[in-house]
């Protein structure tokens, strides 16, 4: 059981602090990341699409530069906690920052370039401290019982994006008397006090177990690029391998760029108003969590190269959809089924790289798997910009939204007929056992 006391010495109380830092993290992704700093920033603010999207790349590069060596030196030191405390508390600390600025009369450049730099400090923070984070699982768990507490972990992650949302509507829509003002800058400073409250048991009951005695240990960046780089020639040993990893770049690209801008889309084009955030993120995440499953089970029976590919059809439909939807009510028939295509991506996605190399090595390949999501991480929001701010600006918002959001499904299109050349070893087995079950 994940509560009982494993071979890695962990007690019930640990392993639950741990997989509540996933509660609280959740809460800063959804809450800024997802659905009010964008449309503070831009709608409201009057900052361009093309500088949103800047704040955003930049904060990806980033991470992409500085995470593997922070992987690297946590892995080789033994010390993962000290990383996660340090980088959370300079997360909230911008996020509470946030607040001040919002209501600073700053001059007519400070008043964007100020808030966007403190929002790419705090993602930037919020995204390195993930990868210490992960690697602390080892520790806490025997292997027979890791994936339970990892899954223990990610269904609480959910539920913080629930529980995060809800409580900090009643200060966006000042719900709460003469306590909030109300507006969506009011969800800063109460983000960031329960990332740091649900942060708070991992501070206190989490340790680190494999520190080494040596505190001057030193890895040279040089080593990390030399390890990169082998990762992804070496992949061409694997059949498919490299093309599954260019598909997922094209998938992620689409995905991460949604998450960032569907809430602009939908409060600039179709008249989302305040507060209407919360149903916005029902009908996005919520079914996430049946399509999670779904797509979980459907790769075990039918294979997950294939789950991968109706996953990515089912979001080409969804972003069509809201691409052309011509009314606010037309819009969450598409965002109902994007939430139900959204959990499926992950469901298939680690299933399938497991199914081309050998376990031996799947570490370093979900490695690179992890390095090519966030290159598109810095490509997505940038093309974002490209269509709104630049190539298609002269036909006016509204239009320009809409092919910014058709453009999302053509990257799903991509990333769909690459997935047509990988082996689908696991469907020929799948496909194997239903017969004999057919014929026993």
């Amino acid at each position: 059981m994940i509560l009982s006391r494993g071979e890695a010495g962990a007690s019930p109380l640990e392993r639950w602090s741990w997989a509540l830092y996933d509660f609280a993290n959740t809460i800063f992704s959804m809450n800024i990341v997802t659905l009010y700093f964008p449309v503070w920033i831009v709608a409201e603010r009057g900052a361009s699409n093309t500088a949103y999207s800047a704040a955003t790349s930049l904060s990806s590069a980033a991470v992409l530069l500085a995470a593997p060596w922070i992987g690297a030196v946590s892995d080789a030191s033994g010390r993962r906690k000290p990383w996660v405390v340090a980088l959370t508390l300079v997360s909230v600390a911008a996020t509470l920052a946030l607040s001040p600025l919002a209501r600073a009369g700053l001059s007519r450049g400070s008043r964007l370039l100020v808030p966007l730099a403190a929002f790419a400090l705090a993602n930037v923070a919020y995204q390195l401290a993930i990868p210490p984070y992960n690697a602390m699982l080892a520790e806490l768990a025997p292997p027979q019982s890791r994936g339970r507490l990892s899954g223990l972990g990610t269904a609480l992650g959910y539920v913080g994006s629930i529980a995060g949302v809800l409580l900090v509507a009643p200060f966006v829509t000042g719900g709460l008397g003469g306590l909030s003002p109300g507006g969506r800058q009011a969800a800063f400073a109460p983000t960031a006090l329960l990332f740091l409250l649900f942060s708070l048991p991992f501070f206190f009951f989490c340790r680190d177990r494999g520190v080494r005695r040596d505190r001057g240990v030193r890895v040279p960046i040089s080593a990390i690029v030399r390890e990169l780089r082998d990762a992804f020639r070496e992949a061409g040993r694997y059949p498919g391998l490299r093309r599954f990893v260019v598909a997922s770049y094209f998938y992620q690209d689409a995905l991460g760029t949604a998450v960032s801008f569907m809430a602009l889309y939908a409060v600039t084009v179709l008249g989302l108003p305040a507060g209407g955030e919360v149903r916005l993120f029902v009908t996005l995440t919520v079914p996430a969590i049946f399509g999670a499953a779904l797509a979980g089970r459907a790769s075990d029976l039918y294979g997950p190269r294939r789950t991968l590919q109706a996953v990515l059809a089912a979001w080409c439909a969804g972003l069509i959809a809201i691409a052309l939807a011509p009314s606010l009510s037309a819009f969450w028939a598409g965002g109902l089924l994007v939430g139900l295509a959204f959990g499926g991506i992950w469901s298939s996605e680690r299933p399938l790289l497991l199914t081309l190399v050998p376990a031996r090595e799947a570490g370093r390949f979900f490695g690179l798997l992890s390095l090519s999501a966030r290159a598109a991480a810095i490509v997505g929001p940038l093309v974002w910009a490209a269509i709104v701010d630049g190539i298609f600006r002269s036909l006016g918002p509204a239009v320009a939204y809409r092919i910014a959001v058709g453009s999302l499904a053509l990257f799903m299109l991509t990333a769909y007929l690459l997935l047509r050349g990988v082996p689908d070893r696991a469907a020929g087995e799948a496909d194997a056992a239903r017969a004999s079950a057919e014929v026993s």
